[in-house]
């Protein structure tokens, strides 16, 4: 059960003091919900169309090492966020999000890898960065905070 003190130091972290007081003192907050388990990306898979391809421009543009399981799987492991590529074209996959330091070299280093330059770098909220297609067409964007 969480305790009115409980939710009120979340308050106080948010910037929401004035509205602790909206709760009577002795009346815990929440009876009966249960705690949410943290869950954390850790894993993110896409398909390849040509797995050697993909694998070939993932290693030259990000310098990735790949493991082998079998013939129509492999992973980069070790990282905060483990990627693996499954051959296949089905289903779609989401657009992986990559951080550098240097926007300007890795842009350079995507397309000497021979990634398909689908927005150059531009500006949007969170910073700046740039959208490209590896071998198989999944959509990778590199950014860099701002």
């Amino acid at each position: 059960m969480t305790d009115r003190r409980d939710v009120v130091a979340w308050m106080g972290l948010l910037g929401l003091t004035g509205l602790a007081s909206c709760t009577p003192k002795s009346a815990p907050l929440f009876t009966g919900v249960k705690a949410v388990p943290k869950i954390t990306p850790n894993y993110l898979e896409m398909k390849a169309t040509d797995l050697p391809a993909s694998k070939a421009f993932y290693e030259k543009a990000f310098g990735f090492a790949f493991t082998d399981y079998g013939p129509d799987y492999a992973a980069v492991e070790g990282g905060p966020v483990q990627i693996g590529i499954a051959a296949g074209a089905e289903p779609p996959a989401p657009m992986p999000t990559f951080e550098t330091d240097d926007l300007e070299a890795a842009l350079a280093q995507v397309k000497s890898a021979g990634g398909e330059i689908d927005k150059e770098i531009f500006a949007y909220p969170g910073g700046q960065r740039f959208e490209c297609l590896d071998p198989s067409g999944n959509r990778l964007a590199i950014y860099k905070p701002g």
